[in-house]
């Protein structure tokens, strides 16, 4: 049904070995038809030469689909770089593209180690076919590249198919009284991407067009926020506490483990010999019973763990698979519904830590697994029944910035009835949208900006705080304490959640005259002069009007894009196109990226007679300051210098992170990445969560995104800081360390060392010793290890069992 849409499909109907992307997944993955071994479809044979072909259904008016599918890009990088690391060195992998769209946080990074280190070709080029040209033998492209009209032959082709809308959307769109768009998917606001044309009714994910896993999720939380909203009167009116079996006293009782091994399809299983690896854990002392799965995390196999659990009598379960990071909860409470302590449970990551990082090495990669395996059960050999106590929860919130990101978010929680801080650190509320003019889905951002604001200051349940700076963060979920500076006054604000919004700022740049000539402004100007109309009086209407794109990013030192500059572009062309029609325009770009529905106004400018242009990182643009602006480009398609003066120069200016975010991280004990953006738990499972309990993120303080992208991550940072605060209570971590009181000398080396600020010296009743805040403690055993005195110990591990437990795993 999608290629009969299309004019034609690039020998799909004709070639067994001209695949759709998904099929592609399918021979990649561990459970599908070739079990992971990449051959080709016709007869069996492994292709040397394998083509990836861009952008089909997508970007295409022939098929009616005139959007971009946002994450075709991304998923055929992927799949190349598995192919690769599949068959290293004996397979050619070439990617056909017109514009590399990765745009989302750290994507750049990633396209950039496909082509360094896995040696992923990318051809910039449109093709036009693909044959046989004898009948027989090997897949032809006929395509149009930089070097003109061009051959290439492979043994192998894949189609990166895009999204289109279900077949039953109109039909349930017709049942709920929904709006739809033109290309079939479910219309929304077009600054809230969650709200549907009805009220009540909300939409998260691809349902309203094309997006990757982080923006599904994050629209799936911020879908459930808006819903809380409505619901908050009924909060706890229904809730049902899950039903465990009794828990099974295993005290006195000899190890009995279990191991299950997991081949996590290619991740594990295609570096890994899996089944060696289980028959070794066979051999490993008080092993019970050991057995490998597909995937361990599944739902069929946690029920298959809860039986062996009954049948073979377990009281220990280990798992080798992947993070304890991410499925280490899942599993424990695997065991809870067995009726065995959660805490009973063992993890080995035999991913992260040994087939991802020796995934060329797969012999040693197995040995390496044995030890881990090996060390996992002689841990879970010493494992206990643990107890957690449970700690009060303060159901008020702290926002911290006051942007469209913060005030959503404060907004949000507000409506689901929980009191808010919101505190901003400047005069007034507004961050980065005061300073937007238009947006390209034609809502007016100083209105809703507004609107905004008039809502935060009238609702009761909203402290604002202005001239409000931060001096220090401490407590831990459900129980923080900031302390700060509010106009001068110290001021102290407890709270159970932080979600953090602190924004971002647009770089000022240093090259292309910027500065020296008053005819170089940033986009962020253009849009202010166009909005005043200054452009017809103090400066005249320009009659020629270059753009240069990614100026500081995508480059040595800021290797990310900054996702709103292109679609910025295409924006202030428009306007510029209405103000003054008879305006040369040119944008000089890498990649044109205008995702989703945003591809829609590019074509626009593109039909008012907007010129784009390309250039190549290694031959950037020159410009010179003589009688006017001078502009040198080499185009690569021409091969030619083409040479521009411009009235106005505008230089498209990366996004960078907020100053204040160097200060802020460590008073939240959270993380930054490189580009000094906040660094989130998951970038696919947890885009909104750090990895630190009651904190989230939100807006351009995660890393660049739109209007609409930054409100629905903020109903999500709200709808997830809502989990924490919603309830009366927090049961933190049972794996933490204690102190012997008569044994700790207070010399006060576990507190100097932990992370968490977990431990601290006290005075009672004429003693001074460490005491360690249960609900601070993650459990990481540090402590314990540096203690001179032995006083410190780690419930479920402790120092004295070291010995031992080094010496059960080496035998």
């Amino acid at each position: 049904e999608f290629f009969a849409g299309l004019e034609y499909d690039y020998g799909y109907s004709r070639y067994e070995d001209v695949v759709t992307s998904f099929q592609f997944e399918r021979v990649l993955s561990a459970s599908g038809p070739f079990m992971g071994h990449v051959q080709r479809i016709s007869d069996g044979v492994e292709p040397k030469r394998i083509a990836f072909l861009q952008c089909v259904g997508s970007r295409d008016v022939s098929c009616r689909n005139r959007y971009c599918s946002s994450v075709c890009c991304m998923y055929a990088i992927k799949e190349a770089v598995i192919a690769k690391e599949h068959m290293g060195g004996g397979v050619d992998v070439s990617v056909f593209f017109m514009d590399m769209r990765a745009f989302g946080k750290d994507f750049d990074k990633y396209y950039e180690r496909a082509k360094s280190e896995y040696g992923v070709n990318f051809v910039r080029a449109r093709v036009s076919d693909v044959v046989k040209k004898n009948g027989s033998g090997a897949l032809t492209l006929k395509y149009t590249g930089d070097g003109g009209v061009a051959e290439q032959d492979f043994d192998m082709v894949v189609l990166s198919v895009g999204f289109e809308p279900p077949a039953k959307v109109r039909e349930l769109a017709g049942k709920l009284g929904l709006r739809r768009e033109e290309n079939g998917f479910f219309w929304t606001d077009p600054v809230d991407p969650l709200l549907t044309s009805r009220d009540g009714i909300f939409v998260g994910g691809a349902a309203s067009g094309p997006k990757d896993i982080p923006e599904t999720v994050t629209q799936a939380s911020g879908a459930a926020g808006k819903a809380s909203q409505l619901l908050a009167e009924a909060r706890d009116t229904l809730t049902a506490e899950p039903e465990y079996p009794p828990e099974r006293d295993v005290t006195g009782e000899d190890p009995r483990i279990g191991v299950f091994v997991c081949h996590c399809g290619i991740n594990i299983g295609g570096v890994v010999d899996v089944p060696a690896l289980t028959e070794y854990a066979k051999t490993l002392p008080d092993v019970a019973y050991a057995e490998n799965n597909l995937y361990t995390c599944s739902q069929d196999t946690q029920a298959h763990i809860r039986e062996m659990v009954l049948e073979y009598k377990l009281n220990r379960v280990v798992v080798t698979s992947c993070s304890p990071r991410t499925h280490e909860p899942l599993f424990r409470n695997t065991l809870r519904e067995a009726g065995l302590n959660p805490y009973l449970f063992e993890m080995g990551n035999i991913r992260d830590q040994c087939s991802w990082v020796h995934m060329h090495n797969p012999k040693e990669a197995t040995e390496k697994a044995k030890d881990l395996v090996s060390m996992a059960v002689a841990k879970a050999r010493h494992l206990e029944q643990l107890y957690s106590e449970p700690v009060p929860v303060r159901s008020e919130a702290l926002v911290i910035g006051g942007g469209i990101a913060g005030m959503t978010a404060a907004l949000s929680l507000a409506e689901q009835r929980f009191p808010v801080n919101l505190i901003e650190k400047s005069a007034k509320l507004g961050g980065n949208l005061a300073h937007l003019r238009y947006l390209l889905g034609g809502r007016d951002p100083q209105r809703l900006l507004a609107e905004t604001i008039e809502r935060v200051n009238a609702h009761p349940n909203i402290e604002v705080r202005t001239s409000t700076t931060i001096q220090a963060i401490d407590g831990f979920v459900g129980n923080f304490t900031t302390k700060a500076s509010e106009k001068g006054k110290e001021i102290e604000i407890e709270h159970g959640a932080v979600v953090v919004a602190t924004g971002g700022g647009e770089y000022k740049p240093t090259e292309y005259m910027y500065g020296q000539n008053d005819n170089v402004i940033t986009q962020r100007e253009l849009e202010q002069r166009l909005a005043d109309r200054s452009l017809d009086s103090e400066h005249g209407t320009p009659n020629t009007v270059v753009m240069i794109q990614c100026v500081g990013s995508r480059e040595d030192g800021h290797m990310y894009c900054s996702r709103v500059c292109c679609s910025s572009a295409v924006k202030n062309a428009l306007e510029l196109k209405k103000l003054s029609p008879d305006t040369e325009i040119t944008v000089l770009y890498r990649d044109m990226r205008t995702y989703g529905f945003s591809e829609e106004r590019f074509q626009a400018a593109r039909d008012e007679g907007v010129l784009f242009v390309r250039y190549d990182l290694d031959r950037k643009p020159v410009v010179e300051n003589g009688d006017g602006l001078c502009v040198k480009v080499v185009e690569p398609l021409l091969g030619r210098e083409l040479v521009l003066h411009p009235d106005l120069l505008v230089l498209s200016a990366r996004i960078d992170a907020n100053p204040d975010n160097e200060t802020l991280g460590p008073m939240l004990k959270v993380p930054l990445n490189e580009d000094r953006f906040f660094l989130e738990a998951h970038m696919k499972l947890r885009p909104v969560d750090f990895a630190v309990d009651g904190v989230f993120l939100a807006g351009l303080a995660h890393g660049p995104k739109s209007i609409s992208e930054t409100i629905a991550q903020a109903e999500a940072a709200a709808s997830r800081a809502a989990t924490v605060i919603s309830k009366k209570e927090h049961v933190p971590e049972a794996i933490i360390s204690s102190v012997d009181e008569d044994v700790c000398a207070a010399c006060g080396l576990c507190v100097s060392i932990c992370s968490y600020d977990a431990p601290e010296i006290v005075t009672v009743r004429g003693r001074t010793f460490s005491r360690i805040n249960a609900a601070l403690c993650k459990g990481c055993g540090a402590c314990a290890v540096a203690c001179p005195s032995g006083a410190v110990q780690q419930l479920g591990f402790r120092p004295a069992q070291v010995v031992d437990m080094i010496e059960s795993a080496l035998g």
